[in-house]
């Protein structure tokens, strides 16, 4: 097995002031929305990765005097009530970018107004009906977690990354006790999607078995996005860096565990850097019918709109700023 030797800890924590990332605490994120109004005009769901962001953008944008976003957490009660009407008292709660975007699809073919957007960490220009839009309004860093005397080196290139998913003998030994046991989330998570490209496998690789090493699941259950919880010694996850920021400042609840977040080619972590190797676009997904039309377009469109006009909240939660913030160029096909 090849040897990977850790790396100065200290890598992993560096922060540039110069990247304006705020890392004071303003208290833990409110989950599902509360207060008045208990219904409001723009409902959505979907990726874990951004719904602290989110949740705190509905708690601080009005419309006319009067918040209109409401944001529902992945993780809860089995369904969501999202509007007064009789329909949407039972919404389905998705997990996910793919299961959120799945969701607001399905309502909006149903007619009935329940979901009006969709969180997603991830871009898929699929096509789909009715036609979406993705508007971008953060940028986040991905990289890989282990825990706390982990046998996992902290500095690993893209090529090693590569290696390890794909369960290569010299990287992870050989089942079914792999020395190393590379971790992705559950499907459907828009962090799973991006990491597959990052380390140059396929969710159909996954689906066929063709690398035993990686799993989705510890003790029978599905893994959860940024929960560092799940690691041990022998194994690796991807991981939000905007996530393990706002954790560390316990502006949003801190699920950690033990987890240190390692360095892709060479690059210090807990750096949102747009040169690195793994950085994307977070973005929210609104049906492309409504770009023209208020409060759609009072919030989520163009550099002037709500939410791109708060790079302070943005900044709190760990995300940096995006130069494209509100831009509609990207519809699905």
């Amino acid at each position: 097995m090849k040897t990977l030797t850790k790396s100065n800890l200290a890598k992993c924590v560096t922060v540039a002031a110069g990247l304006g990332l705020v890392l004071g605490s303003t208290g833990t994120a409110q989950a599902d929305p509360s207060g008045q109004p208990v219904y409001r005009t723009l409902a959505g769901v979907g990726s874990d990765t951004t719904q602290g962001v989110m949740n705190a953008l509905a708690n601080d944008i009005t419309v006319g005097g009067q918040k209109v976003i409401a944001s529902y957490n992945a993780l809860g009660s089995a369904t969501v009530a999202t509007k007064a009407a009789a329909a949407c008292q039972s919404v389905a709660r998705p997990n996910g970018s793919g299961a959120g975007r799945t969701a607001l699809v399905n309502q909006l073919n149903l007619g009935n107004g329940c979901l009006d957007f969709a969180r997603s960490s991830s871009l898929n220009l699929a096509a789909v009906t009715p036609g979406l839009t993705y508007v971008p309004f953060a940028v986040d860093g991905v990289t890989y977690a282990v825990s706390s005397g982990s046998e996992v080196a902290l500095d690993l290139s893209t090529a090693d990354l590569h290696s390890i998913y794909s369960c290569d003998p010299g990287y992870v030994g050989s089942g079914p006790n792999w020395d190393i046991k590379p971790l992705l989330p559950q499907a459907g998570s828009g962090t799973r999607a991006f990491w597959l490209t990052v380390v140059g496998i396929t969710e159909s690789d996954i689906s066929a078995n063709k690398y035993p090493c990686v799993t989705d699941t510890k003790g029978g259950k599905k893994i959860e996005e940024h929960d560092g919880r799940v690691l041990d010694t022998k194994s690796l996850v991807p991981f939000s860096i905007a996530q393990y920021i706002a954790q560390s400042s316990s502006t949003i609840a801190d699920i950690r565990g033990s987890a240190q977040l390692g360095n892709i080619n060479g690059v210090p972590s807990v750096l949102l850097n747009t040169s690195a190797a793994a950085t994307r676009d977070v973005y929210n997904v609104i049906p492309t019918s409504k770009v023209g039309t208020s409060p759609w377009s009072d919030v989520f469109v163009g550099s002037g709109s709500q939410i791109c006009q708060r790079a302070n909240v943005i900044k709190q939660y760990g995300f940096g700023t995006n130069a494209n913030c509100g831009d509609t160029s990207r519809i699905t096909g």
